[in-house]
């Protein structure tokens, strides 16, 4: 059930980008965000923690600010490998990362609290 959770809010995240940010944009409706955010959620999962295991000075040294350039990173590939999300450059991902980030962070706070 958490996991549904944690889908849904992702495509909501993804949504909340795409309405904020200006250089991100996903191609069709809310099935689209819903795989959108499932394979964001995949690569970043797989990949990202692995360049985040590799990375782990740097993002020590910046105390975990670097972490969202690896999340800006994943999402630029997520739409390298699908032909539904657009992101124009690194400053939209970032900026979406972040948007995504943040709104992820708080669902996982709420969920938590409901145990």
């Amino acid at each position: 059930m958490r996991l549904l959770i944690r889908l849904i809010a992702s495509a909501l995240a993804f949504w909340a980008a795409t309405a904020l940010i200006s250089g991100i944009k996903v191609n069709g409706g809310a099935w689209t965000y819903l795989w959108v955010a499932l394979l964001f959620g995949l690569i970043n999962g797989l990949i990202g923690s692995l360049i985040k295991l590799f990375t782990l000075p740097a993002i020590l040294l910046t105390f975990g600010l670097f972490s969202f350039v690896i999340n800006a990173a994943m999402l630029m590939l997520t739409a390298r490998w699908s032909e539904r999300l657009d992101v124009t450059n690194f400053w939209s991902a970032l900026g979406a990362s972040l948007i995504i980030s943040v709104s992820l962070m708080l669902t996982n706070q709420l969920t938590k609290a409901q145990k």
